[in-house]
């Protein structure tokens, strides 16, 4: 069980909505992820999105709606607002792209843009870099959860600074972080969540995957084995080999005859 933003969910894997071959199959993928969040965007599905909406709405999800395509705060606020209206939710994944080449998010304009969006009464989960300080100033403007990057969006890298993300984990141990964006495959996610991080949002991995509802279930399994993991306690790493077996004193099976 997890919860965030005020709710509780099963699942710690999010999963987004587009990209997907035809509307059946990314039914069929969420179903198989079993994920209780499901981020939508209101700019892309805005356009003559009606049979989409009907489609999703068969689904028993918590809407992440997000602002994807924004670059400036009036448009990201404006999109959060429209959200807020069509799905009636105050939850907005707040997105404000500084670079197109890799779309990193402007740090200043989303640390603005959350200010506003808290003071309208939005929970802001900020998609942001890995920065440390950005992440800080984040949670100075009064967001709750954080959103760092695994690497840029629908590159499939994986984590590409895990010093870096291993670094925001233990500086802030407290704060619910998802990990978004650049998972590729569930071995990425699963090392995410072995990290300690609460959970995991991609969409292209399992919308692009020759067999997507096959690999929705895979990265269910991953999420739940990394996150097991990371409870289970983690061995320490040693730089001189040890035996697993001790082959110093007396025969377990001579034991006995001794006595």
């Amino acid at each position: 069980m997890l919860e965030i933003g005020g709710k509780e969910v099963n699942s710690r894997l999010f999963l987004g909505t587009a990209l997907y071959p035809s509307p059946q199959i990314m039914l069929d993928a969420i179903r198989a992820s079993e994920a209780d969040i499901v981020t939508v965007s209101v700019r892309r599905e805005g356009q003559g999105g009606e049979n989409f909406w009907k489609q999703i709405n068969q689904l028993d999800c918590q809407w992440l709606p997000n602002t994807a395509g924004c670059h400036t705060v009036k448009e990201a606020v404006t999109t959060a607002e429209m959200a807020r209206e069509i799905f009636q939710t105050d939850w907005v994944k707040l997105e404000v792209i500084g670079d197109e080449y890799n779309l990193q998010p402007d740090p200043f304009k989303l640390i603005e843009a959350s200010k506003e969006l808290i003071k309208r009464g939005f929970e802001v989960f900020p998609y942001c870099t890995d920065d440390l300080v950005l992440c800080q100033r984040l949670l100075d403007a009064g967001c709750q959860i954080l959103m760092p990057w695994g690497a840029p969006i629908g590159t499939g890298r994986g984590l590409s600074d895990p010093y870096a993300l291993q670094t925001l984990r233990q500086r802030l141990p407290n704060v619910p972080m998802v990990i978004d964006a650049g998972i590729g495959l569930p071995s990425h996610a699963a090392q995410a969540m072995e990290m300690g991080f609460d959970a995991v949002l991609l969409n292209t991995a399992v919308a692009q995957a020759e067999d997507p509802v096959r690999m929705a279930k895979a990265f269910k399994q991953a999420v739940e084995a990394g996150h097991d993991a990371y409870r289970a306690g983690a061995m320490p790493v040693r730089d001189i080999a040890k035996p697993s077996t001790p082959v110093l004193g007396t025969p377990f099976w001579q034991q006995d005859k001794g006595q």
